[in-house]
């Protein structure tokens, strides 16, 4: 189970709201560390998914495989350390990611993809590392016509300050704005702090969150380890401080417009609406993918 620091157990001038230590699952040879959702926390902003996957080894010839899937009510982000993956979906795209840069898929009313090795990338042993989240979508656009973009490494601002390098991902912080496309407002960077170096989390965002993906720092004393998603408290502006070489990733945004309901890949404001995408995947109401015949069932 997650770690879970209540109110009584951090001090309260302290900047850490809550922390969250996710336990790793095998998936078949690759790990994942949940960190949303969890019981004492659905979402930060509109984040209402995190993985962090790997890092993961395979062989020649081994990889990922996930199978063809749906969604709705929800943006997915892939942004990777190590690896590639190959993403087809039912709008016609296939789109290989690369490290560093962003795969951002706008499911709205339906949309379903594959995510796999790819092909080239089988012929010799390979690593795969990254995040995996999800981004709920505003009320008024759940229900958009799906979009899928991919937007190269290079295009994405790359910030100093001071020893600290920072790539936003997405949103808006730190006096920058990336190109990647949002329904709401939110951020989403990659931070990388060498050892004795310091970070001021001056991000003017409703929610705030850091997950330690590598490393060890202190967010204003108190030490973070890696694989803690640290909540900031509200209204508080702490200083990251690294202890060793650490990768951390920031992200956050304005709250949800009210309760979302998560069920398998299915996000929405509405149980009802998720009830109808349960019976449009069984009756094969949604578009497939292109050249892909494969799929996952619905859970039962």
């Amino acid at each position: 189970m997650a770690a879970f620091l209540g109110a009584s157990d951090i001090a309260s001038n302290s900047a850490i709201q809550l922390t969250i230590q996710a336990n790793r699952r095998d998936l078949g040879g690759f790990e994942v560390a949940r960190l949303l959702p969890q019981p004492q926390r659905r979402t930060v902003g509109p984040f209402i998914f995190l993985d962090h996957m790997g890092p993961a080894e395979f062989p020649p010839g081994a990889g990922i495989d996930v199978r063809p899937h749906p969604h709705i009510g929800l943006a997915t982000v892939t942004y990777l350390f190590a690896g590639e993956i190959e993403h087809r979906d039912s709008l016609g795209v296939v789109q290989t990611i690369q490290p560093g840069d962003v795969n951002w898929m706008t499911a709205g009313r339906g949309i379903v993809h594959s995510e796999r090795t790819p092909r080239r990338a089988r012929a010799k042993a390979s690593r795969l590392h990254g995040m995996q989240s999800w981004v709920a979508l505003p009320r008024d656009h759940e229900e958009v016509v799906p979009s899928f973009y991919h937007h190269p490494a290079s295009v994405l601002p790359k910030l100093t300050r001071g020893d600290v390098t920072i790539t936003l991902i997405a949103g808006a912080a730190f006096d920058a704005e990336s190109p990647v496309n949002t329904y709401s407002p939110l951020f989403y960077c990659d931070a990388q702090l060498p050892q004795g170096s310091e970070l001021p989390l001056e991000i003017d965002h409703e929610e705030r969150a850091v997950y330690v993906a590598s490393g060890g720092v202190r967010l204003d004393g108190e030490a973070l380890r890696p694989g803690t998603l640290a909540i900031l408290a509200d209204r508080s502006s702490p200083t990251l401080r690294a202890h060793a070489d650490s990768h951390v990733m920031l992200l956050g945004g304005a709250a949800l417009d009210g309760e979302r309901h998560i069920w398998w890949n299915f996000v929405s404001s509405s149980k009802s609406r998720i009830e109808r995408a349960k019976q449009q995947w069984r009756n094969d109401q949604f578009d497939r993918v292109p050249g892909d015949s494969e799929f996952i069932p619905l859970p039962e």
